[in-house]
């Protein structure tokens, strides 16, 4: 199981998941309307280090984190 928080204006709680890669996490966040139009613009970390690939694979415990753009002063 892998851990996906997320972070920021996205309101939504935390999931646990049985998957292997972030392609399969992708597939799955497309289904859910609320999160589903931050996609396109957040970045991805795993255990706190950002991450490019879809293929990147996840083992047991890691933490996935949806880091959606944000403004600042």
């Amino acid at each position: 199981m892998v851990r996906v928080e997320f972070l920021g204006p996205i309101q939504k709680e935390a999931l646990e998941l049985d998957i292997s890669n972030l392609n399969q996490l992708a597939e799955i966040l497309q289904k859910d309307e609320q999160v589903k139009e931050w996609l396109e613009t957040s970045a991805v970390a795993v255990n706190d280090t950002l991450v490019a690939s879809l293929e990147h694979p996840l083992k047991d415990g890691d933490k996935i984190s949806l880091l959606p753009p944000v403004c600042g002063g």
